[in-house]
């Protein structure tokens, strides 16, 4: 399986990248605090891959759930800048019965493409918890 996608920038700063017919803005000058910044996209990509198998497991596992949120924390070292560390908590609303809490974090954490990427190279670390 391969992705594919196109990024651009112009002498004005003004940078995006274009999935599929989507087009995604993001900053590059510090004065763009409204615009996430490509670490943020990054751990935006951890984030969507931990929901996205939330969903995809929610059927292959067969419990029902109302709702499923997820907070991350990047940590930054400065010299050589890289994210050295990723903590997350990932809320899942939900009273079903069938629901292995255990068993859904640890396939999150088994056969999420991103996050397995990540665990690679910077420290991954978090937990699966009932919200209410």
């Amino acid at each position: 399986m391969q992705y594919l996608l196109s990024g651009n920038i112009n002498p004005n700063r003004e940078a995006t990248f274009t999935i599929k017919k989507r087009e995604i803005v993001f900053g590059v000058r510090s004065d763009q605090d409204e615009l996430p910044n490509p670490a943020e996209l990054l751990l935006g990509a951890f984030a969507a891959c931990c929901l996205k198998n939330v969903q995809r497991f929610s059927e292959l596992l067969g419990f029902d759930y109302t709702d499923a949120s997820i907070e991350v924390i990047g940590e930054r070292q400065e010299k050589p800048t890289k994210i050295v560390a990723i903590r997350y908590v990932i809320k899942l609303n939900s009273v079903d019965e069938k629901l292995n809490l255990k068993l859904l974090h640890k396939n999150l954490q088994k056969f999420g493409t991103i996050y397995n990427t990540l665990k690679d190279v910077c420290d991954v670390s978090g937990e699966l918890v009932l919200s209410s």
